[in-house]
């Protein structure tokens, strides 16, 4: 059901619209494509200049006059925002009612600050600020009899990040985002939903601050869809912020550091021991996203609850020697707490036991390189670099300091591998485990394990258990970590190749000879105790599957192209039950997800598989086989330049950006900036984390842009420079390029 009414056509039959300024632009769109989908609209305009000067009815009629002509209703209204009531009454005279009202009209009078006048800085404030809350409230009384409305407040970037020669629009651009986030709480007991956008278009408003080519480029056309699904019925969405502009839509939230308290119990605060904790104060690692008032202010209740008893207080909850849990962890003691070597020894049984646990079969030939230890090519699969591993999870985390807690309540939630060498097919590995960090998510603890193995001196891989302690959370800890190996939502299109497998009844019975003897996975009593009708699979056999799908459909079963695997154990599998892994393409980024095919459940979620860049030259014309590129010299003088300010283009920046560099039609290079994850880096190849704007470019026309020979907007119009995702944050991509690629 859900999958048909997603599919439904978002409809205004028997709604009433209001749209201020709605003789143009941004409001004139609004107009049409709510008349298009059934509403009859009132099409407001006082009909003035730029500046709020003048007053012509031409506007307003004109628009009518488009949607009478296409069938639609239409009346207009000619009054300003600022008599909101006769705006109102006008939509209650027309149609006997007002469902929905978008406060579009503006206008500016822009100067540097200390040429703003007071006529300029009032007539700004009159018009967006006082004439949003003029018009919202004339329709607020009605909307709350009827216990239905919905309403957009119209912000600014300019007002979310500030902009030269716009004090007094700015001002009011913000303003209105307090306005409805205030309307949105006071309205849910109505049903009167209230958010904001923050629009980039062409319009004669961004006309003053925008390059012509870029106005032309950003339609209305691009933004209104968005605010039609604002103010749909079906749309729950409230007191949200979103910035929209050429297609792109982002959602906007508050983040605040974890701060630090400058003062002790009955002495003076002072201004010193302001500045001496000024880079505690202004660190965003590990930040908290405040939603409501109400979290807002609980920190500053914890703090004088904990002055006033006078109890020593921490921000930072894994320093000090006196942090306690109730729950019975204490990440002061346990993080960064290692796990002695253990040793693995094996022969060629337990990769051929592995690979059989894991599905493979002599009924396909492929797999015979994995079965048959006299084969030529005989190999381990790369996932059975979990098996020396996982020696760890069975057992030793119960010797470390500081987790007291209940290890039968412990879920393995997701699971991350690297490879750093092939697997050998015998021999002796060593293991070391590390508790590298644990974070407090109220219901339970994560638990991070790290685990390396070693052929002698060698790394062979590297292993992160993600683990969940249920009930162990609450003892103040914090709730993320840049040591987490992230799960990545796949693409929303179809995927690019489906693989199924029907697993054995046996299959559980057959992987857990592997080392992994839970009785959960063979025990029907135990499983039952558990609360699964049937044993059920062990989650890391379901990666396994995933993991082999992924190697012989992007990697020829080649596993020195296999880098990297991750994902969320999501829901069980039962033995018997078929495994379909779909996957997406992306560069040399494998997406997947696992589904149970007889239920459509997703077992395996936000996974991907990383191989190396080999892979990726042999499925994309021979990236690889090609001639040194000017801009791998770029590239890396980039990365010798920004190795020791990562950390503070990470606070600045917080994106990433991948490069996709072409030569005569065809990708031969990628490189990626990420700026959003640990201390920054630059490293070639595709984003390993989702990548917020993707440039697509010649190795030339790169060369031109970083020189300053070619103006970067110029190539973008001109079709040689190609943008994906967040065009916004080129303009932060712009501060590196001038400072760090000058040669």
């Amino acid at each position: 059901m859900a999958a048909v009414g997603a599919a439904l056509p978002l409809r205004f039959d028997g709604k009433v619209v209001l749209v201020t300024g709605a003789g143009g632009g941004l409001g004139r769109t609004y107009a049409l494509l709510f008349a298009e989908r059934g509403a009859s609209v009132v099409v407001n305009d006082l009909g003035g200049n730029i500046k709020g000067e003048g007053k012509s009815s031409s506007a307003a009629d004109r628009v009518v006059e488009e949607i009478r002509a296409k069938g639609g209703k239409a009346v207009p209204n000619y009054d300003s925002v600022e008599e909101g009531e006769k705006i109102v009454q006008t939509a209650l005279d027309t149609y006997g009612r007002i469902d929905i009202v978008v406060n579009n009209a503006g206008i500016l009078r822009d100067h540097s600050f200390a040429r703003i006048s007071d006529l300029d800085w009032d007539l700004i404030q009159r018009v967006h600020l006082r004439g949003s809350f003029k018009v919202t409230r004339a329709a607020w009384n009605h909307m709350k009899n009827q216990k239905y409305g919905r309403i957009i407040m119209t912000a600014s970037s300019s007002g979310v990040y500030g902009n030269f020669g716009q004090a007094n629009y700015s001002a009011a651009k913000l303003g209105l985002l307090g306005l409805s986030n205030t309307l949105a709480i006071e309205g849910q007991k109505y049903n009167i939903q209230c958010n904001t956008i923050a629009p980039t278009a062409g319009s004669r408003l961004t006309q003053t601050v925008l390059p012509q080519e870029l106005v032309d480029a950003l339609k209305p056309e691009f933004v209104a869809p968005l605010v039609i699904w604002l103010c749909h019925e079906s749309c729950q969405e409230s007191g949200s912020l979103f910035e929209v502009g050429a297609g792109w839509i982002g959602k906007l939230r508050w983040e605040r550091t974890l701060g630090a308290i400058v003062r002790q119990e009955d002495q003076q605060m002072t201004p010193e021991a302001v500045r001496d904790s000024w880079d505690q104060i202004c660190d965003f690692e590990n930040a908290t996203k405040p939603k409501s008032n109400k979290e807002s202010i609980s920190n500053l209740y914890e703090v004088l609850n904990k002055l006033n008893t006078k109890r020593g207080v921490s921000t930072n909850p894994t320093s000090g020697s006196k942090q306690t849990s109730t729950s019975g962890i204490n990440p002061a003691e346990a993080v960064g707490k290692k796990i002695p070597f253990t040793e693995y020894t094996y022969t060629n049984l337990e990769p051929i036991l592995y690979a059989l646990g894991v599905g493979m079969t002599t009924k396909d030939p492929d797999h015979l390189k994995f079965l048959f230890e006299r084969n030529e090519e005989f190999s381990c699969l790369p996932t059975f670099g979990v098996i020396p591993a996982q020696g760890f999870m069975n057992g030793a985390l119960a010797s470390i300091p500081g987790l007291n807690i209940d290890f039968t309540k412990v879920l393995h939630g997701e699971q991350y591998l690297e490879m750093y060498k092939p697997v050998p097919t015998s021999g002796t590995l060593k293991s070391e485990g590390v508790i590298a960090d644990i974070l407090d998510k109220g219901s339970g603890a994560v638990i991070l394990l790290d685990v390396h193995t070693y052929n002698g001196k060698d790394l062979v891989c590297y292993n992160q258990f993600s683990v969940f302690a249920v009930g162990a959370g609450g003892f103040g800890g914090k709730r993320t970590s840049d040591k987490v190996k992230v799960t990545k939502n796949p693409p929303n299109r179809p995927p690019d190749a489906i693989v199924s497998d029907v697993t054995s009844v046996d299959q559980a019975v057959l992987y857990r000879l592997n080392g992994d003897w839970n009785p959960l996975h063979i025990d029907p009593n135990f499983a039952a105790f558990g609360g699964f009708k049937k044993p059920i699979l062990h989650g890391l056999c379901s990666m396994g599957f995933a993991a082999r799908h992924v190697l012989k459909q992007f990697a020829d079963n080649d596993v020195t192209k296999f880098k990297a695997i991750k994902v969320r154990f999501a829901k069980p599998v039962i033995p018997g039950q078929t495994l379909e892994t779909e996957m997406w393409k992306n560069g040399n980024l494998i997406h997947l997800q696992s589904k149970v095919k007889e239920s459509n459940e997703i077992v395996l979620a936000g996974g991907y598989v990383v191989l190396e860049e080999s892979i990726y030259k042999a499925k994309s014309n021979d990236i690889g086989m090609r001639e040194e590129l000017q801009s791998d010299l770029v590239f890396a003088e980039i990365s010798r330049r920004i190795k020791d300010i990562g950390k503070e283009l990470v606070k600045k920046v917080n994106a990433i950006f991948q490069w996709d560099i072409t030569k005569d039609g065809k990708t031969v290079g990628q490189w990626t900036i990420d700026l959003k994850n640990g201390s920054g880096e630059l490293y070639k190849g595709a984003a390993q984390h989702r990548a917020d704007t993707v440039f697509t470019v010649s190795d030339e026309d790169f060369i031109q842009v970083v020189s300053g020979k070619l103006n970067p907007q110029k190539a973008f119009f001109a079709g040689k420079l190609k943008v994906t995702g967040n065009i916004m944050l080129s303009q932060k991509l712009e501060m590196i390029l001038k400072d760090h690629a000058k040669l």
